[in-house]
């Protein structure tokens, strides 16, 4: 099976328009132009779940997330030849891993 990707948008996508504020843009017309900026009244408000995104964001963020200390341990017993896999301990983690998507 073959399949030919032509190179190009469709004519219809390039003409499309969105809508800025007041105005309307319309896309593929003509040279590219500014935007007015924003209205000095338009204001924007985030939802709870957006707060609290961000504030995770933040926290994970100002957080080292790699235990720095564990990954030099272990690239030390890799060159040195000492490392060993618990198998074990891997096929568990991925059974309730898996038993966590609910699969």
């Amino acid at each position: 099976m073959s399949q030919k990707i032509e190179g190009g948008l469709p004519a219809a996508s390039l003409a499309s328009t969105v809508a800025v504020g007041a105005r309307s843009a319309t896309a593929g017309t003509g040279p590219a132009k500014p935007v007015d900026a924003v209205a000095a009244g338009d204001s924007l408000r985030l939802t709870g779940e957006a707060t609290t995104l961000q504030a995770v964001s933040r926290e994970f963020s100002a957080t080292q997330p790699v235990d720095q200390s564990k990954v030099q341990s272990i690239r030390e017993a890799l060159a040195a030849g000492t490392y060993k896999v618990d198998a074990k301990a891997i096929a568990g983690a991925m059974i309730d891993f898996e038993k966590g998507l609910g699969a």
